[in-house]
């Protein structure tokens, strides 16, 4: 049984927010950042820049990390 979502704290541009992420979207969006040598709030702030108005913050990072999953998998990158 997965667990629910659990509430993230965030900073974007100066203001404090919160995302509800599954434990493994949280995970790997923290190990993205990393790899890319980021901040995680920093990449936050740039997927809320780049999402439409209708779509949530949390569901517009999971479809980031999925992307990214999707894309390395296509060019066999683990």
């Amino acid at each position: 049984m997965t667990p629910p979502p659990a509430k993230r704290s965030l900073t974007l541009r100066g203001h404090r927010t919160s995302v509800s992420l599954e434990d493994a979207f949280w995970t790997e969006f923290r190990a993205i950042a990393a790899r890319d040598k980021r901040a995680i709030n920093d990449l936050a702030a740039e997927i809320d820049a780049g999402r439409a108005p209708e779509t949530g913050l949390a569901s517009a990072i999971r479809v980031f990390v999925l992307e990214d999953l999707q894309r390395r998998a296509s060019h066999g990158v683990t």
